[in-house]
């Protein structure tokens, strides 16, 4: 053979097409872009199954935290409570190691990464469906409508044109009261305020009695409501503030003490129908509100559509402002109100009559 044959020789060998199904090789800078490699052994001669196990020890830990939060430590830092209020978003978790475990084509992070959606689906897939009967017979509001308010007019308007029959709101202080007061009174004949929390009704409002939440003035009380489904006790509660402070953490134990006796409160209460209305500085999966939420029933939990976060208002990241029931009360809607001059969304229920 002359070389003139050797070398066309070699240049059809070069030039014919690659059988298919055949990896790309190491040349081919597109199909190793795209990470179009084979599932088997990499460069390094790993499998598959062994490739990616930090990105699956990552993706069980997440697993973990969701499945196991309640026993995760409050100190140091109080970071078991912290973990709790901003539980839901511990799932963005998910795609965001998705992308790792795809590159690597590992099927170890693949499968590993199935522990944590399914604990997130458990724990909150139910909030991704629309849960709400309709407008209800009557309608409810809470709002902390926050002491450096600079719209309380605004505030106002958005209040009466929701239509609630009652109005609970929070952060209640000088000039600002007033100015609720005046800008209420027309829709709402019914009123009592009891230090910074108040309540507005067009039923009229009986028997108010301050509760104690062990912090030395006044942030919560009791009032009975006449609605047309009977007497029903309204609580009006702004439990403590939640701080991260650079020595501390995450501080909660005033509002843990405060939860406690708001939930004694409720539990030693003579009327069946119960409704408890506030920013009570803490979700429904913070263990330590749980004197509260283990004797009664979300409104968002039961009837809303999605998750309801009602703080901070710019970028809504939580819902600590709560509407809660027991004794019968049925709500077939919550959801949070347009924004206001506040840092809170207020937050709105509808109940039905039974």
């Amino acid at each position: 053979m002359t070389q003139a044959d050797r070398t066309d020789r070699v240049r059809g060998e070069e030039s014919a097409p690659a059988p298919a199904g055949a990896a790309p090789v190491r040349g081919d800078l597109g199909g190793r872009f795209l990470g179009l490699r084979r599932w088997g052994r990499d460069g390094r001669g790993a499998t598959t199954w062994r490739r990616g196990l930090v990105v699956a020890a990552l993706a069980l830990l997440t697993g973990l935290l969701l499945g196991f939060h309640a026993d995760v430590p409050n100190s140091p830092g109080n970071f078991g409570s912290l973990l709790e209020t901003f539980l839901p978003w511990l799932g963005l978790a998910v795609p965001v190691l998705l992308v790792p475990a795809l590159l690597r084509r590992s099927a170890t992070a693949l499968i590993a990464l199935l522990v944590p959606v399914v604990l997130w689906a458990n724990l909150f897939g139910g909030l991704l469906t629309d849960k709400s009967g309709g407008k209800g017979d009557w309608t409810v509001v809470t709002h902390n409508v926050a002491a450096g308010n600079t719209d309380v007019p605004g505030t106002v308007r958005g209040l009466v044109d929701s239509g609630a029959q009652i109005v609970a709101l929070q952060e209640l202080a000088g000039k600002a009261l007033r100015g609720y007061e005046t800008g209420l009174a027309p829709a709402y004949p019914y009123h009592a305020v009891e230090g910074t929390v108040g309540l507005w009704s067009k039923y009229p409002i009986a028997d108010v009695q301050p509760v104690d939440l062990k912090m030395g003035w006044t942030r919560a009380f009791r009032a009975e409501v006449t609605t047309p489904q009977g007497p029903v006790a309204v609580y009006v509660a702004h439990l403590p503030s939640v701080r991260l402070k650079a020595e501390g953490g995450f501080t909660v134990a005033q509002r843990d003490v405060s939860a406690q006796a708001l939930g004694d409160a409720i539990e030693a209460e003579r009327l069946k129908k119960v409704l408890l209305l506030g920013d009570l500085n803490g979700t429904m999966n913070d263990r330590s509100l749980a004197p509260v939420t283990s004797q009664m029933r979300s409104a968002q939990g039961a009837a809303g559509d999605g998750f309801g976060f009602s703080w901070p208002s710019s970028f809504p990241m939580a819902r600590i402002d709560q509407i809660m029931s027991k004794g019968g009360l049925r709500p077939v809607d919550s959801r949070t109100l347009p924004r206001d001059g506040s840092d809170h969304l207020a937050v709105a229920a509808a109940y039905a009559y039974n």
